[in-house]
């Protein structure tokens, strides 16, 4: 479902965890506490027998069969499919090649660091920084039995990316940028980490009008990928002043109402969210970027 774009864009500060606060509008929800709500949402993930929102269905937000060609992920290990949550498909925009270096920002349970593996193949190598101890545990164990030698999962926060300065031919993330706080310092240090005239391929959820103050609010909300988007201008704005060049909008989907509500199922805003027109509010982008050769 591609829509042309709509005039009314959020303004939405991409560093802070809220938009300049408005007189009428409640102080920003703290930093920490933004951290500690997703944590505990993708620990919990990462432990449960419960399925991600990866499932089957059109209805949900980020469901397998939609996001990602059946015959890139038949093969797939079974381990990270259930633990999938993200919003569309990075690799798709990534051109990679055998040989590179790829870097994956918030790589879960390790579906996107698997496909980027096999596309770089045994030259290539493959970095998955994630925050949650449970899933870098996850990960590991799942890249062990499945044999992918190419693929290292490193615990650290994507603000504070744990590798040396241009070691990437490509940095990818799928639905983790618009959890972080501080978006800035996520692109400034995709930036340090890539060689000159590297590139940066995301997926993400995008603001494209104020949420109800009640979402916007709710670290559940937030955790589960609604609550910390921003504005397309100032995503791609925050791209620019960590020095990228060429930003370049892949592709949107726009989400429904029911698409919207039934994502944000298990926040206790649900049941008001449902009374009002969810429509059109946020979107799954894909971006691209460059960081200059010179």
């Amino acid at each position: 479902m591609k829509t042309a774009k709509p005039n009314n864009v959020a303004k939405a500060a991409p560093s802070g965890v809220a938009s300049k606060t408005r007189k009428s509008e409640s102080p920003p929800i703290a930093e920490e506490d933004v951290r500690e709500a997703v944590r505990r949402r993708y620990a919990g993930l990462a432990t449960s027998d419960r399925s991600s929102c990866c499932g089957q269905t059109p209805e949900t937000m980020c469901n397998c069969s939609a996001i990602y060609p059946q015959a890139e992920i038949v093969n797939l290990p079974e381990e990270a499919l259930a633990v999938s949550a993200g919003c569309g498909n990075p690799t798709a925009i990534a051109s990679l090649k055998s040989g590179m270096t790829v870097v994956d920002l918030g790589s879960g349970g390790g579906i996107d660091a698997f496909l980027s593996a096999k596309k770089v193949g045994p030259s290539g190598r493959v970095y998955g920084i994630d925050a949650t101890p449970e899933m870098i545990y996850r990960a590991r164990k799942t890249a062990k039995e499945n044999g992918y030698d190419n693929v290292e999962f490193r615990l650290g926060e994507i603000e504070h990316i744990p590798l040396d300065d241009g070691v990437a031919d490509v940095v990818i993330s799928n639905c983790v940028i618009n959890l972080s706080p501080n978006k800035e310092q996520v692109f400034k240090e995709a930036f340090r980490i890539l060689k000159p005239g590297g590139r940066i391929a995301v997926s993400d959820i995008v603001l494209l009008k104020d949420l109800p103050e009640d979402i916007r609010r709710d670290l559940k909300a937030w955790s589960e990928c609604v609550s910390g988007a921003v504005s397309e201008d100032q995503y791609i704005g925050a791209m620019k002043k960590a020095g990228f060049d060429k930003p370049k909008v892949e592709d949107r989907v726009i989400y429904t109402h029911d698409q919207l509500v039934s994502y944000l199922q298990d926040a206790p805003i649900s049941e008001k969210a449902a009374k009002v027109d969810l429509a059109q509010l946020v979107a799954s982008y894909k971006i691209t970027a460059q960081k200059p050769k010179k």
